[in-house]
């Protein structure tokens, strides 16, 4: 059973506890978190990919509380981090180092160093200067940097052209002829290890047919490097499973171990797969508070208390969440509204021309699927203070980050005499 869910008494509820409750006790904006849903997500993932060697790295990017990290590192997860920062939240979460790929096109000398210093499991180069660079980090601490490539097979994602990443036209990624001469130039290397190839074709891809088409491209271009006589260990797929926002029709896990597994298992690799999204997506919801009821001469909007500092993603991407009142009133009429937060952007909104039984000053709302790329995209805009991160656990509620206060507004700021 889905754990946001209404209950006989009307009311939507998180596993066990009303979302109201919450927002009573914590006050508004608020994310919460369903402890039972991020966990079965990383179960189905993990059963899927069942008939192979695999590792699931966890996408910290998508939802980075040490809390959620910590508990990947339980269930034998490991972490595809972007930057110095993520890593030190793995460790902060005791999670596995040595089970952490480091991506992203632009790490620094000492993000490169750090990480080889802590040990981690392979780094997947972007450029070929950062290859050059990783040597050298490698050569001044004589260690050798397991690395992957991340090969831009230049395969259409079907998604939106933000979140896209491995068409030749993107930023992301190198063209696999560059890569093939890479990877023959670094098997010379006493500090480069080319133990891996990586790909990533985007995010929230609703079909598996960009991810048959690149990983049939990869497996031809693994099979030149293994007639080069390179000893690859492990391939690397990227993540992008896409959820349900609103009509669409994602893959399913059984889907993916039908479609997918058996073309991994001819490649004969490890496989390591980096979602974020599938796991945390629907384990989250934003709970807000309308101040105010608004009529122009042609709209209605609902003015409430979260805004695009909090939720990006309906601003930035255009994105669609579906927003429900947290208590189900059937007898009262629908009316169509523009649900918008308090910022000074004229595109500060969380849904728009939306049909929701009529809202009143008051009510709470529930902004759904915001468990990925909601809160760790949040930021302090017009000096608002991020929310707290609530997770629900059966009956248990956890504060897992306190609501940031006016003094963390402006920590490490100082006037000039």
């Amino acid at each position: 059973m889905h754990s946001f869910r209404f209950k006989d008494d009307g009311y939507l509820y998180c596993e066990d506890i009303k979302i109201n409750d919450i927002a009573e006790k914590y006050g508004t904006p608020s994310y919460i978190y369903s402890y039972k849903t991020f966990t079965d997500h990383f179960r189905k993932l993990k059963e899927a990919f069942s008939g192979i060697e695999n590792l699931i790295c966890y996408s910290v990017k998508s939802c980075s509380n040490i809390a959620f990290l910590n508990i990947i590192d339980s269930m034998g997860g490991g972490f595809d981090i972007v930057s110095i920062g993520e890593l030190r939240r793995v460790e902060k979460a005791k999670g596995n180092i040595k089970n952490c790929v480091f991506a992203g096109v632009g790490k620094k000398e000492e993000e490169l160093t750090e990480a080889l210093e802590k040990g981690i499991f392979s780094f997947t180069v972007e450029s070929p200067q950062e290859l050059e660079l990783l040597e050298k980090c490698a050569q001044k601490i004589s260690k050798q940097a397991s690395f992957a490539i991340r090969v831009n097979p230049d395969v259409d994602p079907e998604t939106h052209r933000y979140i896209s990443t491995g068409k030749k036209e993107n930023k992301f990624g190198i063209d696999m002829e560059t890569a093939f001469s890479l990877y023959r130039g670094a098997k010379g290397s006493s500090y480069l290890l080319p133990e891996g190839v990586h790909m990533h074709i985007g995010s929230q891809i609703t079909t598996l047919a960009p991810y048959i088409e690149a990983i049939e491209k990869m497996g031809v271009f693994i099979g030149r490097l293994k007639k080069e006589g390179i000893d690859l260990k492990y391939f690397d797929i990227g993540g992008g499973f896409g959820i349900v926002y609103n009509a669409e029709t994602p893959p399913q896990a059984e889907h993916i171990r039908e479609k997918l597994v058996p073309l991994l298992k001819e490649i004969g690799l490890k496989v390591l797969i980096e979602p974020g999204r599938f796991i945390a997506g629907n384990a989250g919801v934003l709970a807000t508070k309308v101040l105010y009821v608004k009529e122009s001469p042609v709209k209605r909007f609902a003015i409430v208390d979260a805004g695009m500092n909090d939720l990006i993603r309906p601003s930035l991407y255009e994105a669609y969440h579906k927003i429900v009142k947290t208590k189900k009133d059937k007898s009262v009429k629908s009316f169509i509204y523009d649900i918008v937060g308090p910022i000074c952007e004229s595109g500060d909104y969380l849904a728009l021309s939306r049909e929701i039984p009529e809202i009143k000053s008051g009510d709470y709302l529930a902004v759904m699927s915001a468990g990925a790329y909601g809160f760790s995209m949040s930021s302090n805009y017009n000096s608002r203070p991020r929310p707290p991160e609530i997770l629900v656990k059966g009956e248990k509620v956890y504060v897992i980050r306190e609501r940031e206060s006016f003094e963390d507004l402006t920590r490490g700021e100082h006037i000039i005499s």
